[in-house]
């Protein structure tokens, strides 16, 4: 069996090969960022790992031998599932080993944002004061916490961020509004979220119904002042209008660990801004998280592989 690793930016792919080796499998690791270098790398591969690399139709079309793609993460909007799924080609995903830490990075961002802490803090470095910058600041008891996407992340976010003291609420731009959610988080359509939320937590997936989710009309509808945390992905916010409505003052800041361009160019609008917070795509590293995900999604690709049934899968139809 052999297993190609189209692209990693991690320090090193020790946990992979500690897998491999326990399988008897080969590991290969590339740096592709175009079709045609996945083609190439993979061209004799069983499985692969893919972490920003595309895997399109073209692609899969060139790689008749493949039987198994593997995601480092969440979502697979890298990855044409529905043309991996016309050749049987099984696509994995690693869902749930960041929902703590991305939950944590999200609230965390809420509170430098709700206190005020990072713009305070640059006040104090450069021998500033007072408080004027951050006025007014509210008590978080008497805040609403919006959760936009009440999946596992989501969900997580809405319990912690309650235990906190917000009054939170949620919505989920894939399913219907109900009345209350599992977790006991009131929930509302999206447009009433945005005109009740002091604070907008976005946990959607990428897909054509959600790209620019928060664009200038979505802005319009929010609650002049409130703040904006965005920790699933860059494309779900509309750049532009966010740094319109930052400047024009209708949200009072944004906090974001995901932007519509990685890594963040420096000459982003976004970076002078004194009311963002910005994280380098960090919330969903820990440790344990690290660990967990390179394990599992090799460990995915070897099941398929060795016609067993892996724990994650996108399109387990192709295994019939």
């Amino acid at each position: 069996m052999r297993i190609v690793i189209t692209d990693c930016d991690h320090e090193t792919i020790e946990e992979e090969l500690d897998v491999a080796a326990a399988h008897g499998v080969e590991v290969v690791q590339a740096r592709c960022r175009s079709e045609d270098e996945v083609i190439e790398a993979a061209r004799d591969a069983d499985g692969i790992l893919v972490q920003y690399a595309p895997v399109t139709d073209r692609v899969l079309e060139a790689l008749p031998r493949l039987r198994a793609i593997g995601r480092y993460g969440v979502g697979v909007d890298t990855v044409d599932v529905d043309a991996a799924t016309a050749r049987r080609v099984a696509v994995s995903n690693v869902p749930d080993y960041g929902t703590e830490d991305v939950s944590d990075h999200a609230v965390a961002l809420a509170l430098a944002l709700v206190r005020g802490v990072v713009q305070l803090d640059r006040g104090v470095r450069a021998g500033e004061h007072a408080l004027t910058p951050v006025k007014p600041l509210h008590r978080v008891k008497e805040l609403v916490f919006g959760v936009v996407g009440m999946g596992r992340i989501g969900a997580a976010t809405a319990v912690k961020a309650r235990a906190l003291g917000f009054t939170v609420i949620g919505c989920d731009p894939h399913v219907p509004p109900r009345t209350e959610a599992e977790e006991g988080i009131e929930a509302v359509e999206f447009d009433a979220l945005l005109e009740r939320a002091d604070v907008v937590s976005l946990h959607v997936p990428l897909d054509a119904s959600t790209h620019h989710l928060v664009d200038d009309a979505a802005l319009s509808r929010t609650k002049e002042g409130a703040v904006l945390v965005n920790t699933c992905r860059g494309g779900v916010v509309d750049t532009a209008a966010v740094v319109r409505a930052l400047r024009s003052g209708r949200l009072k800041g944004a906090a974001l660990d995901v932007f519509e361009e990685e890594p963040l160019p420096l000459d982003s609008p976004l970076v002078g801004l004194p009311n963002t917070v910005l994280t380098p795509h960090a919330a969903w590293y820990s440790e344990e998280s690290y660990s967990e995900l390179k394990r599992r999604t090799i460990e995915n690709v070897v099941d398929v592989c060795a016609g067993r049934t892996p724990r994650n899968i996108l399109n387990p139809e192709v295994l019939s």
